[in-house]
This record gives structure tokens, C-alpha cells and sequence, in this order.
């Protein structure tokens, strides 16, 4: 059951893949904003996936994120997420970022969770 106040930490290591040089949103070889989002979301989305019902799914649906600081190609970036509302299938989460002892991001992501073949079907009808 999916509750408030569960946690998860993840580690990412920033690749030349990660840098706004790389990804066209800045010309320095920094973490770029959506590569910490992307983190963001991967952390909070591995860490309900086991809770879900078979079939099912979150999809990212809000991000609200301050880029604080940068953090250069090579460093570890490590991730917490804590599960702060679940409101039916909304999930709300509190996220932060750091760089060693440094914050380099904070802020706010919600998710919802879909059956996946339901929301694949609707993404078709759609594209038709």
C-alpha cells in the first residue's frame, strides 16, 4: 500500500550524456536541468513500482524544480525522494539533489498511476 513517508535514494553518475553542452540546454559541460529531473523522476517512479498492481504504471504529470547548483561531468549525484501525497492515483513527491554535501536541486514531481495498455491504447487513438 502506498502511503506517505516512504523513501528512496539513488546515485547517478553525470555523463558527457547529462551535460547541458551535450543536451543543447547550455553550452557548459555541467549537469544539465532536465538530465537532475530525469533522476528526479527515475527515483521517484523505481521507488512505487513494487507497490503497483500488475499492469500498471506511473506516468510523470508535474515538475516543479529549482536547479540550485551545478555539478560537473564525473560527479556522483545522489537522489532522495519521499512519497508526500497519494490522492487516489496522484502521487505527490518532496525531491532533492546533491553533489557531495552540496544541494543542487530541490523541489516537487507528481506521477500517475496508469494501466499501461489502457494508457498505450488511448496514446494510439490518439495518434491516428
Amino acid at each position: 500500500m502506498l502511503k506517505p513517508g516512504l523513501k528512496e535514494k539513488r546515485v547517478f553518475r553525470v555523463t558527457d550524456q547529462h551535460s547541458a553542452r551535450f543536451l543543447g540546454s547550455g553550452d557548459v559541460s555541467v549537469l544539465s536541468t532536465p538530465s537532475m529531473i530525469t533522476f528526479m523522476e527515475e527515483t521517484c517512479r523505481r521507488m512505487v513500482e513494487g507497490f503497483l498492481e500488475e499492469g500498471d504504471t506511473t506516468v510523470g504529470t508535474k515538475v516543479d524544480v529549482s536547479h540550485l547548483k551545478p555539478a560537473p561531468v564525473g560527479a556522483d549525484v545522489e537522489v532522495i525522494a519521499e512519497l508526500i501525497e497519494v490522492d487516489g492515483r496522484r502521487l505527490k513527491f518532496r525531491v532533492e539533489a546533491f553533489w557531495g554535501e552540496e544541494k543542487i536541486g530541490e523541489g516537487y514531481h507528481e506521477r500517475f498511476i496508469v494501466n499501461k495498455e489502457k494508457f498505450l491504447s488511448r496514446v494510439r487513438k490518439l495518434k491516428n
